[in-house]
């Protein structure tokens, strides 16, 4: 059954992340930092009310009771636990993927929790569970958070990673204390275009046009991007969340041809509201094809519900995205949640 009733927390989230910001040349500022892109700006109080107003009137539902049951796959993790070499990812349902690249196990943006928000018992609830249980996971080496929005930066997960497995977190510029408070005790951040190694790996942070914040007062303090995994023969790019502008054709020129993008393909309605920090499926194919990729992995959507298209149209409007541009089918790898593809 379609909802009729305001979502105050959600109300409160957007405007965190609508906030007004400043643009400058340089994505560092005084006070934090910002997207290169002049013509970036963010929608106020007034617009995220006329939303919620609007929300009322859509001719479908995004109430998760109203859909049939999403693809899930039962993983057990013993195949993941013996891949010491080949790539494989493996979608945990909204932006978490496994990614094995050379025999270091990558786990990005990682949230097990019922619910993204500052608080267990309000906020945006998950809708499918997570792909893989926690101690199924093979010994997860490396984290990459790609910002702090708690959908993306979960507390209570990072916690748990960190009693298990001790990884090494990569993270932006300001994020570092957030994580050593909680407990969190192996943290590197990095500036865009900074690099680190681990193993045979180089992992660059790269540029993407988002924001950040975790409550009404830090807007943009923190700094938010994306990672370019570089192992000995194959590149994975892993894309946060973002809006899309020229920095998917900056990395390509910089660091080379991708050979799998985990690219976002939801949370994008109102596009009004959403279209300058989160690529749409159209945009997407577009960046997969800045990217100078051989295969698309999408995520960000199926888990929670940030917005408002409906919960079963990202992959198909992605898949005619790639078909009218030109795209083999091939090159789509829609993982089902729980679901490990070996390349």
């Amino acid at each position: 059954m379609k909802s009729v009733s305001l979502n105050l927390f959600l109300v409160i989230f957007v405007l965190s992340c609508f906030a007004d910001a400043s643009v400058r040349k340089s994505h560092h500022t005084p006070s934090g930092f910002k997207n290169p892109n002049p013509n970036f700006e963010t929608k106020g109080f007034w617009n995220v009310i006329n939303w919620q107003i609007q929300r009322l009137q859509l001719p479908y539902s995004v109430d998760p009771a109203d859909y049939p049951d999403f693809p899930l796959v039962k993983n057990d993790g013993s195949q993941l636990q013996s891949n010491q070499s080949q790539l494989s990812v493996t979608w945990v349902g909204h932006a978490t993927t496994l990614i094995q690249m050379d025999g270091v196990n990558i786990l990005t943006d990682p949230i097990w929790s019922e619910r993204c928000s500052p608080v267990s018992f309000i906020g945006p609830k998950r809708y499918t569970p997570p792909g893989i249980k926690i101690e199924d996971l093979p010994k997860i080496d490396l984290v990459i958070l790609s910002h702090n929005h708690y959908d993306h930066t979960d507390l209570p997960t990072l916690k748990q990673l960190e009693e298990k497995f001790h990884p090494l977190v990569l993270t932006g510029l300001g994020n570092k204390k957030l994580l050593l408070d909680e407990g969190i005790q192996n943290v590197q951040e990095m500036d865009w275009w900074e690099e680190s190694k681990m193993k045979e790996l180089k992992i660059t942070f790269t540029p993407t046009q988002h924001f950040s914040g975790r409550g009404l007062l830090d807007r943009d303090k923190t700094l938010w991007g994306s990672y370019l995994i570089s192992g000995k023969k194959e590149k994975v790019y892993f894309g946060g969340d973002t809006g899309y502008y020229t920095h998917f054709q900056e990395i390509a020129n910089q660091l080379g041809p991708v050979d799998i993008a985990i690219l976002p393909i939801g949370a994008t309605e109102p596009r009004w509201l959403m279209e300058p920090v989160h690529v749409d499926p159209k945009q997407a194919v577009r960046a997969f094809g800045d990217l100078k990729a051989k295969y698309l992995v999408p995520m960000h959507y199926m888990t929670f519900v940030l917005s408002d298209e409906a919960l079963d149209s990202p992959v198909p409007r992605t898949k005619e995205e790639l078909k009218r541009s030109g795209f083999e089918e091939s090159q789509f790898v829609p993982l089902k949640i729980g679901e490990s593809r070996f390349f």
